[in-house]
């Protein structure tokens, strides 16, 4: 078994497509469908999305959860990382070695936390 998807809340479509289209440009992740309530990005083994809750109420970020993105190497988790930050997003961890891993954490615009490790 293997994780094939995500999928986070926004409350605003339009910032959050910004946001993780400009995240994702340099990356294998490439926006493959979207709706007035979902956009997907896509990769061979892997899908994300962001969707504005379908019970209507306002999408809101889970406290301990965490999306993990691996990207190979310490320099793309760092260019991801400033990334996400320019693009304003918030720092929860800076670009450091943790334990085994190199790793960076943000929040995006809906205050989803995000991880990026190589």
């Amino acid at each position: 078994m293997k994780m094939s998807y995500t999928v986070l809340g926004t409350n605003n479509m339009e910032a959050s497509v910004k946001f993780y289209d400009s995240l994702f440009e340099k990356t294998e992740l490439n926006q493959v469908f979207a709706t007035e309530r979902m956009t997907f990005w896509q990769c061979e083994s892997f899908a994300f999305a962001i969707a504005t809750p379908f019970d209507e109420e306002p999408a809101s970020n889970g406290n301990g959860t965490m999306i993990g993105f691996e990207l190979g190497s310490t320099e793309e988790v760092e260019r991801l990382y400033a990334k996400a930050i320019a693009l304003g997003g918030a720092c929860e961890g800076e670009p450091n070695q943790r334990g085994p891993r190199f790793s960076a954490y943000v929040r995006d615009l809906d205050k989803n936390k995000l991880c990026f490790f190589e």
